[in-house]
């Protein structure tokens, strides 16, 4: 068996890769950014947060973190997902209202994914507390 020795890290260089990076697009690892809230240590704190963590969640395929974060009014059963979808980049487009001092907001976003993308302006609210995505619509 050889002995492999470890490599010194470059100097100057303490970014992350970008395959460490959060699929929501924030420079921030996936357990740092998404992860926390798809983990459950915590609840998103705007509706931005909501909606990037959601994208998070598709990319990962975590359907229960879609679900518990569906407002119960428009909830689905269970999401489908077509395993040949892969999801590239988020790109958020507007905000409106959805703080920590409101209790509704929006979010209008384009996701692409390999072949295209698609832009829907969502609807959130806050329910218990915790903000939840109702539903969204296709901007022509």
């Amino acid at each position: 068996m050889s002995r492999r020795t470890k490599r010194p890290a470059r100097q100057g260089s303490t970014r992350p890769t970008p395959s460490a990076f959060c699929p929501c697009g924030r420079p921030d690892s996936y357990v740092t950014c998404c992860g926390r809230f798809h983990g459950g240590e915590g609840a998103a704190p705007t509706a931005e947060a909501l909606m990037r963590s959601r994208y998070a969640a598709f990319v990962k395929r975590d359907e229960a973190y879609l679900l518990r974060t569906w407002h119960p009014r428009t909830r689905p059963a269970h999401v489908e997902f077509d395993p040949r979808m892969r999801w590239t980049g988020l790109e958020i487009l507007a905000t409106a209202e959805g703080s920590a001092f409101h209790s509704t907001g929006t979010v209008t976003f384009r996701a692409s994914y390999a072949g295209g993308s698609l832009q829907e302006r969502s609807r959130f609210e806050r329910v218990d507390g915790a903000w939840v995505y109702v539903d969204g619509d296709f901007p022509e």
